[in-house]
Order: structure tokens, then sequence, then C-alpha cells
């Protein structure tokens, strides 16, 4: 039969609205984890900022933007009971819901961890046993946000990174909350003028590492196959120019669950953890000797850490906040 011009309206029109149909019925699982999971101490990896537009915390549960090979998702978890109960919409509902478990530390064993050296960090994990390593498997949306990141303030970079996506993030599906985004693809991010990258204040250096990183986004999502990081993986990244140690170490934290890569020419890192160990600052070869005795948990050792509560004093110069905008 051939369609009309109203036959064809009406014909687009019904599948806008099965569409809508489709992204309003959520996917949903319940992942009952043989470890505790705690989903803010889990989870914290991903936040970048208050106003993070792909990331936010309703009370206990959060809400989550992902774009997967199949299309935008949106995701709700809620820990009940000691399962997680997650939600999805949108195209990609089905990838994000598979990926839960690992999302959630499934795959992460802290078994051969030996903390016998310092007690504070065994008192540290006895008290908070829901800490697990997350896994997302999105490859291209942890290195693209670690390059945005490298060398400016964290102010700097979570301006840059709320600019970009409200500006080329689309809006959820589902019932996300008001002001949410979904990370662009690779194709988006090549099309991104350079105004726009002054707009947000990223520099010609960061943004051309950008644009390299979206030219080959879907061959970094292999090394994934490769496991959870590694000198394989590491070397992979590392041979995109921008791409340095400390970039590689910030994206196979997220994106592979990697438990050993640290943070290597961090700003704050090195001194925490000789203030965790020693009581005094220490510069990265310093932090590398510290956290010798952990290869293969580094990653683990930082993040407990973290949750420690130790942190260096509250004085000495800062970076500064620059701002490339112009008016």
């Amino acid at each position: 039969m051939e369609l009309t011009a109203t036959g064809a309206t009406a014909a687009a029109t019904a599948n806008t609205a099965t569409a809508a149909a489709v992204d309003a019925r959520p996917v949903a699982t319940v992942y009952a984890p043989a470890h505790p999971v705690n989903l803010r101490q889990t989870l914290s990896p991903l936040s970048r900022g208050s106003m993070d537009p792909t990331f936010r915390w309703d009370g206990p549960a959060l809400w989550r933007t992902v774009n997967t090979t199949a299309g935008a998702a949106t995701l709700h978890l809620v820990e009940r009971g000691g399962a997680i109960h997650a939600s999805a919409w949108g195209p990609g509902a089905e990838l994000v819901i598979a990926g839960v478990p690992e999302l959630c530390g499934a795959g992460d064993d802290w078994s051969e961890l030996d903390l016998r050296r310092h007690p504070f960090l065994a008192e540290t994990l006895r008290r908070a046993p829901g800490l697990r390593l997350l896994r997302t498997n999105n490859v291209f949306e942890a290195l693209l946000a670690a390059v945005l990141e490298q060398k400016v303030t964290g102010i700097e970079a979570r301006r840059a990174w709320r600019y970009l996506l409200a500006k080329y993030g689309e809006v959820p599906p589902g019932p996300a909350p008001q002001g949410m985004r979904v990370f662009p693809t690779a194709a988006v991010w090549l099309r991104i003028p350079s105004w726009e990258w002054h707009r947000a204040g990223v520099g010609p250096q960061r943004s051309d590492t950008v644009m390299r990183v979206a030219a080959v986004a879907a061959s970094l999502e292999r090394t994934l196959t490769l496991g959870r990081g590694g000198p394989d993986v590491a070397r992979t990244l590392r041979s995109l120019r921008g791409v340095g140690v400390w970039t590689s170490a910030e994206t196979t934290q997220r994106s592979h669950g990697d438990p050993d890569a640290p943070s290597i020419g961090d700003y704050h890192l090195p001194a925490i953890v000789g203030y965790a160990f020693l009581g005094k600052p220490v510069d990265d070869d310093g932090m590398l000797q510290l956290l010798s005795p952990y290869a293969g948990h580094r990653q683990r050792v930082m993040r407990l850490i973290a949750l420690s509560g130790v942190t260096k004093p509250k004085f000495g110069p800062r970076m500064t906040v620059q701002d490339h905008r112009g008016h």
C-alpha cells in the first residue's frame, strides 16, 4: 500500500508513540551480590561533582545516564535488603541492565590483599565491607572525561563537563531527573567547533586530544577483552598522543575495574599517601615506593586511604583556576 502524505505523517506519529512507549517501560533486574555492596562507596569515582548531568543521587538511589552501542539509556539503582534493584529505560536499557553486576563490583576480588603491614587500612576495610571496584565497560566515556581533567583543577574540569554535556548531550529516556543528559556519541564530539571548546574553558591541547580519542572510540572498547586493566590495556591507551600514564590510569580504574593502576602525576595523591603512611608528604617516586608492597592491589589501597579520612593539611600553594572562556 502506498502512503499518502497524510498517511505517512500518521505512520510517523505512530512510530514515535511506539518508541516513547518502549522508553516508558523499564527493563528491570535484582542483583543479589555474594558480598555486600555499598553503592555510594563503590560508585563514587563516577561522580564529577554534585551538578554532574550524567550522575545524580536521589536519597539512597542513584540515577545514571549511559550511551551504549544500542543507544541511550537511563539507569536507576537502589539497594534494599542486601540486593541491588535496577531499572533502565531507553534503547540501551538491556545492555545497561546486563552490566549492573560489574558496575556494582562483580568480579572484584579482594581476597589476596594482605593489609597486615598497615592495620589502619585493615580497620578501614573492616568498617567498609561494601566497598568494591566498579567496572563500567565504557572506555570512551571514561577516557574522554579523564582528558578533560588533565592539568586543571577539579572546578575547571567539572565546569567544562557540565557545559559540554548540557550543550551536546541528549535528553535521557525514561523518568530521569530534570537536567540530566546522556554522554554524546563520538560523532557528536568530533563535530564540536573550536569556539565551543573555548567557551567550555578547554584549551587546544586537551580538545585536540579529545578529537584523537573520539576518532578511535570504537577500537577503545576492544581493550575490555584484555581483562581488568594491566600493561596491554595501558599501552593501547597511551599509544594515543596526549594520553599519558595519569590519564590511562584514571580511565582503566573506571572502565575496566583496574585494581592496580595508581594515578601517577596527580597533584594531590602523593602527599595524601605520604601522610597516610609516614605522616609527611612524598612525591610520585615516594608514593610508588610506599605502594610497592601492594603491587596488584594499589588502586584498592588508594580507595581505602580515601575512605580512611586521611588527607594532607589545608595549606600551601594551590592550583590557580583559569577562565579561558572570554566574555
